[in-house]
């Protein structure tokens, strides 16, 4: 069976960030402080909550727009400070994908790609920078982020992780 690289990627995207969603709604309904849940961390020298949020849709939609352009450069900029930002974030990466579709996506098998952030550049073809570089990347970001709202005592469990799965009809 032959996998095309929109259903090896633009699903599972869409299913992780429905789920953050979630945990962003869990997270305000816990009446915690909010600034300290969207600047908590997992330990000091890891990028806070709202980091993480933010790169989950520079990791999914970041991505294809940069494959779009040939080149991907790391959105720097300050993240969202508020859990309603952070979900508008999310929302937007959730619209962009439903709008990314499978022709386009086989479009970019083979193509030339390139990350770059500062002087270090690395190349790849679309394929194996969405495989290998934005699609971990992406679940690194989510899980880190869920770690978080773990370890500050939001009641998230695995079924908030995995959100909506994709069962047989």
């Amino acid at each position: 069976m032959t996998v095309s690289l929109h259903a090896a990627i633009i699903p599972g995207w869409l299913q992780i960030l429905g789920a953050g969603k979630g945990w962003l709604d869990k997270a305000a309904s816990c009446h915690m402080n909010e600034e300290e849940v969207v600047n908590a961390c997992l330990i000091e020298d890891m990028l806070p909550f709202k980091y993480q949020i933010k790169s989950m849709a520079v990791h999914s939609q970041g991505a294809i727009e940069g494959v779009r352009k040939g080149v991907f450069n790391p959105d720097m900029s300050e993240p969202p400070a508020t859990l309603a930002a952070l979900g508008e974030k999310l929302d937007a990466a959730i619209e962009f994908l439903n709008g990314v579709t499978e022709d386009e996506m086989e479009g970019f098998v083979g193509q030339d790609m390139r990350f770059e952030i500062g002087p270090k550049r690395l190349d790849f073809t679309a394929e194996e920078f969405l495989m290998s570089f934005s699609r971990p990347n992406f679940y690194f970001h989510a899980t880190t982020a869920y770690g978080v709202l773990r370890a500050k005592g939001v009641t998230v469990g695995k079924l908030d992780y995995l959100g909506q799965l994709r069962l047989k009809a």
